[in-house]
């Protein structure tokens, strides 16, 4: 737009009045515009001078709302102190980047469970050697005493204990890996998805956060005395007695059984009652956390892999 002297001879009357005319045209114009746009702020509750708030003014790029600091000598309220809500609104899949990280996480666990089960082999057969070792000992000749397979039976005693205290630390990676074996691959294999329905989710997430025992060590004694150790009791209990029937001579009396079985100065029938009582104390801790076990399988009904 030029600015032109209004007594300037080039500027005749019809020039000067359209000029004139489109001057207003154009005041009229910015006064609609500048009305428009209050009126568009006053229905959201703001007046014109708000603007001058910084408290009110945003950023054009981030649209990021100003907050004035609260006074240094202010206590904190119980807002403050509180975590933000998390949202309310819970994934039902999972992703593939989550998919790929529990496939590494089931390949760890099944690791650890591989490494301790070569643990509890190792204390097997250290059960099954010295068991076989006082056999050999026990049955060389007709005159040699039956005492190594009392003292077997104490040490393949000890070797239950320290497998049973093995056993607790195999079974929290075995039922981690058997968990997402039944709950999350079984269901991909099957074409239902991989969701996080079912509570097996937080089940496992709960056992890293919180990690314990799945079992008691009792109830982990009757689970390798089950399935192992009353084997090797059994033999041992069988080749005792049987090395008191037979050697050195078949028995004739039940007065030959008592003086067979006599320890030193400790009575044969000690002995003998003694015997009884070990081998039926290991078949009667056996019964009783095999129906602990029954009880606890019925209390996680679907959730079998984490006892």
């Amino acid at each position: 737009m030029h600015c032109v002297a209004l007594g300037s001879p080039s500027v005749s009357p019809r020039n000067f009045r359209a000029l004139i005319a489109h001057l207003r045209a154009s005041a009229l114009v910015t006064d609609l515009l500048f009305l428009a746009f209050a009126r568009g702020h006053d229905r959201r509750g703001r007046s014109h001078d708000d603007w001058d708030n910084p408290a009110n003014r945003k950023s054009k790029r981030y649209s990021v709302r100003y907050t004035p600091t609260p006074p240094w000598n202010q206590p904190m309220t119980v807002r403050d102190t509180q975590e933000s809500a998390l949202p309310t609104t819970q994934k039902l899949e999972f992703s593939a980047a989550e998919i790929g990280a529990l496939a590494h996480l089931y390949r760890g666990e099944v690791y650890r469970s591989t490494a301790w089960r070569t643990r509890l082999d190792s204390t097997t057969n250290w059960a099954v050697v010295t068991t076989g070792i006082a056999l050999s000992a026990t049955f060389s000749s007709a005159q040699a005493s039956p005492l190594p397979m009392v003292l077997v039976g104490l040490i393949v005693s000890v070797f239950l204990l320290f497998e049973a205290r093995r056993y607790r630390y195999f079974n929290v990676w075995r039922a981690r890996a058997r968990l997402l074996e039944t709950d999350f691959y079984a269901p991909m294999i099957r074409g239902e998805g991989t969701r996080l329905g079912g509570g097996w989710a937080e089940l496992l997430a709960k056992d890293y956060c919180d990690p314990r025992y799945h079992i008691s060590f009792a109830r982990a004694i009757g689970r390798r005395l089950r399935r192992t150790y009353a084997w090797i009791f059994v033999i041992q209990a069988v080749a005792y007695y049987g090395k008191l029937a037979i050697h050195p001579a078949p028995l004739a009396t039940l007065a030959d059984l008592w003086e067979r079985a006599a320890i030193g100065p400790i009575p044969g029938g000690l002995v003998v009652a003694a015997g009884v009582l070990f081998h039926g104390g290991w078949a009667v801790l056996a019964l009783v956390t095999y129906r602990i076990e029954i009880a606890s399988r019925r209390e996680r009904r679907s959730l079998i892999a984490m006892g």
